[in-house]
């Protein structure tokens, strides 16, 4: 069986080709990804940056700790606060008989028309990191700062805070762009200091901090007081997150085309199986030679996979690198259990690929040896159709369980990820069922017109029906994925886009000068709001009402067992009331006092006048009655709570509406001249209209790409392997009567039918999703339309139509150089 397999794989080199391919790109993508989580686990410790040179950095409480309990065991949960506190007073007394105590203080610093994220310190803590003046001298009178070398001394900049001149300039250092006050002015502009560094003994320092709510930092551990300092472990989580799905699709693609290409290879090697059996060979010899032929494949094509693996993680790690997505210093390293798990899942994907294909193998028939006919009499095997039936009935029923029992998880981005694939599979096991009546209703005007070229295409597709269900099957996956990933993305943005447009009834929103749109950066640095004065304007223009309202967090402990983040907004109620419209499911608005909360209905407990113990934003545990609830929506709904409950927030965003005979012209410029950057109500919902984030955008990139090429690889693949497979039913056209241009263009027309009928199952498989993910935003109380991304289906369906008739006509032409009665005389 081992000498047959060679044999074939040598004549037959045509048919293997798309599938070693197919399978080597797949290890290497297996490869890639199991390199890059290796090189992530295996991630140097962050040195610090702000403060490399500090003896001992102490921070006011920033984290809350709550312990958890799962059966017996005990452990504690920590969640990083929205409000970082101060270091406590007697704490600072203490530290200054230890030494110098230079207290940090970090503030947004925004000038007119520059995008720039521009971060303010003191001084006194330039030497820390360390900054050194390049040009000018440090500065001395309030309105003096020193800033990176993107400025000049000199330079004057207008500000939030008010007009400063540049005295001096620092090398940048890369983590930030700084402007340096006086420490004087800095303490003005933020009296609030959350880290101090401290000139003394660390021991001295932990034993004068001994029972204190602060942490000391020394060490590799003050790089926690540099600016966002989880910002490298959540960029390698996102990384890890984008590559593992690239993977799981992988895995998946691969099965689908090596598992398609193998059946097309057996349905054309019938007469061959035949002649075999009728010499003498066994169903379980056949089906080991089958078997045979994936082994020898599959090792090939795996270690060529780790090979092509090894060469390209370095290169995709340097461009996850230069576009954000890991950080700077991240390299690949020299595990080698990645090479060891995509060999041996490549060989294993071989072997499932055509294990249902050595089957069918082994049940050939004598009686194929004679059978010279191209119709496929029976494509639906009892197996095959109960596979797809099953499959689709269990998508069918762990949708509707979902509905029934948790609407919601059919919004997270791992169900919309891999639910398209079981119907994928579903719809492609059912396909040759499928296959004639679509090819017959799709060509069915084509046939009308006059001439046979119509129905010779509509009849050749209905009939190689098991040709037709291979040809179709790329263009499946790549149209279904196109669609199922951006339509569910691109409908869950509308309908958050939709929350916002109805929960805004203000007619202007006015946000602190230097935004664009809404705020809240995980960085408490780069969180800025209105002045006092600002805000006393604000509220003081006649002929509206204000509502002043601040970002903050709340946290609750479900179950015992998880710490839950809420993101929380702060307001007056009775001001909130008349500027927005909150979708409320029980409660009213107004009963939310300093003693209450609304929540949403994904709380645990989530009725009316029940009591919930929260943690405020910074670390403040309050027990507070539940005034009103929320319905789920998308899930950013969040909480709401009082001013008094979110301490340390700062205002920044203001909603206004108009009192009855109000000027809209005269009010906007009033807010406009008490300062902030003022939104009208349309304005306001497209800025806040979400967009994709990079990780998941550059994901689903990464996904789609590897569909696609797996697409062209099975449809080159395939379609040269049914044009060699046709050349005598190609010459029998050419004695009929044909002439070359006209049977070339007959296969082209095949080729794009074949295409609109995987490009309409995909359509079907989309429209699926879509329908589920809509109909969980219906009974999640969201209006919002399905949006099918018909420009990408359009492209990729394209790409599929060119690469199908390339693959179809090259091979049929380079076929048709013979004269027609010698090809007519060609046996396979």
């Amino acid at each position: 069986m081992l000498t047959i397999a060679l044999r074939t794989l040598r004549t037959r080199w045509s048919t293997f080709s798309g599938t070693f391919v197919a399978l080597s790109l797949g290890v290497a993508l297996l490869a890639v990804m199991g390199l890059t989580l290796a090189s992530s686990l295996d991630a140097p410790q962050r040195q610090p940056k702000r403060f490399a040179t500090a003896p001992v950095v102490v921070q006011g409480q920033n984290t809350l700790s709550v312990p958890t309990s799962i059966g017996a065991d005990v452990s504690r949960e920590t969640r990083r606060l929205a409000h970082p506190r101060a270091v406590p007073e007697a704490t600072v007394a203490k530290l200054k008989k230890l030494g110098t105590v230079i207290a940090d203080r970090s503030f947004p610093v925004r000038i007119e028309g520059d995008p720039r994220g521009l971060i303010g310190h003191p001084w006194s803590t330039a030497a820390f990191a360390p900054y050194e003046i390049t040009a000018g001298r440090a500065p001395r009178a309030p309105g003096e700062v020193v800033t990176a070398d993107w400025a000049h001394p000199g330079q004057r900049l207008h500000t939030r805070h008010g007009t400063v001149t540049i005295v001096g300039t620092v090398s940048s250092l890369g983590f930030e762009n700084p402007v340096f006050y006086t420490d004087a002015h800095a303490a003005e502009l933020s009296p609030k200091s959350t880290q101090l560094v401290v000139e003394a003994d660390a021991t001295d320092v932990r034993q004068a901090a001994k029972g204190e709510s602060v942490h000391v930092l020394t060490g590799n551990a003050r790089h926690l007081a540099d600016p966002d300092p989880d910002r490298d472990r959540e960029a390698l989580t996102a990384m890890n997150a984008l590559f593992g799905t690239a993977g799981g699709v992988t895995a998946f693609v691969s099965v689908f085309v090596v598992a398609s290409t193998f059946a097309f290879a057996v349905a054309q090697r019938r007469r061959e199986f035949g002649l075999l059996r009728t010499a003498g060979a066994t169903p379980g010899q056949i089906r080991r030679t089958v078997c045979a032929e994936a082994l020898l494949v599959g090792v090939l094509a795996s270690a060529t996979g780790c090979v092509v693996g090894a060469y390209g993680a370095p290169r995709l790690a340097d461009w996850a690198v230069d576009v954000g997505l890991a950080p700077d210093w991240f390299t690949i390293g020299d595990s080698k259990w990645p090479y060891h798990m995509a060999f041996w899942t490549g060989l294993l994907v071989a072997l499932l690929g055509v294990i249902a294909a050595s089957w069918r193998a082994g049940r050939t028939g004598t009686a194929q040896a004679l059978r010279e006919a191209s119709v496929d009499a029976r494509a639906m095997t009892r197996g095959r159709l109960l596979c797809g039936a099953g499959l689709l009935l269990t998508a069918a029923v762990t949708l509707a369980l979902s509905l029934v029992t948790d609407p919601g998880e059919l919004l997270h981005r791992k169900t919309y990820v891999s639910r398209p694939m079981v119907l994928i599979t579903a719809v492609a096991l059912l396909a040759p069922a499928l296959v004639r009546p679509l090819t017959r209703l799709i060509a069915w005007l084509p046939a009308q017109l006059p001439g046979a070229g119509g129905m010779l295409v509509r009849e050749n597709a209905a009939a190689g029906v098991r040709r037709t269900a291979a040809l179709a099957a790329p263009v499946l996956v790549t149209v279904a994925l196109t669609g199922s990933l951006l339509g569910a993305t691109a409908t869950l943005n509308e309908a958050k886009a939709t929350e916002t447009r109805e929960r805004t009834t203000a007619d202007f929103v006015v946000i602190p000068a230097g935004n664009t749109g809404p705020t809240g950066s995980k960085d408490p640095a780069e969180n800025t709001g209105f002045d006092a004065q600002t805000l006393q304007q604000l509220r003081t223009i006649p002929g509206t009402t204000a509502s002043a309202t601040s970002s903050s967090a709340v946290y609750v402990l479900e179950d015992g067992v998880a710490l839950i983040r809420s993101e929380a907004r702060a307001a007056e109620p009775a001001p909130l009331a008349a500027t927005a419209d909150l979708p409320l499911a029980a409660g009213e608005v107004s009963d939310l006092d300093d003693g209450s909360i609304i929540v949403n209905e994904e709380w645990e407990r989530h009725t009316v006048g029940q009591t919930v113990d929260v943690w405020l934003g910074d670390g403040t545990r309050k027990s507070l009655r539940i005034a009103a609830v929320m319905t789920t929506g998308t899930g950013d709904n969040g909480v709401y709570v009082t001013p008094a409950n979110a301490p340390g927030a700062h205002v920044d965003r203001v909603d206004v509406t108009l009192v009855a005979g109000a000027d809209p012209a005269a009010v906007a410029d009033e807010l406009r001249r008490a300062g902030g950057h003022v939104l009208t109500r349309d304005q306001w919902v497209r800025a806040s209209h979400p967009g994709t984030d990079r990780n998941t955008r550059y994901g689903f990139l990464l996904v789609l790409g590897i569909a696609l090429l797996y697409t062209g690889i099975s449809l080159a693949n395939t379609m040269v392997m049914a044009s060699s497979d046709r050349v005598r039913d190609l010459a029998v056209l050419r004695l009929a009567g044909a002439t070359r241009r006209q049977v070339l263009r007959l296969v082209g027309a095949e080729a794009l039918t074949v295409v609109a009928v995987g490009g309409a199952l995909g359509l079907l498989v989309t429209a699926i999703n879509l329908g589920g993910m809509r109909g969980a935003l219906g009974l999640l109380s969201v209006h919002g339309p399905m949006r099918i991304p018909w420009p990408e289906l359009a492209t990729v369906t394209g790409a599929c139509a060119v690469l199908a008739v390339v693959f179809s006509v090259a091979p049929a032409a380079w076929a048709m150089r013979r004269r027609a009665v010698e090809l007519a005389g060609t046996r396979e």
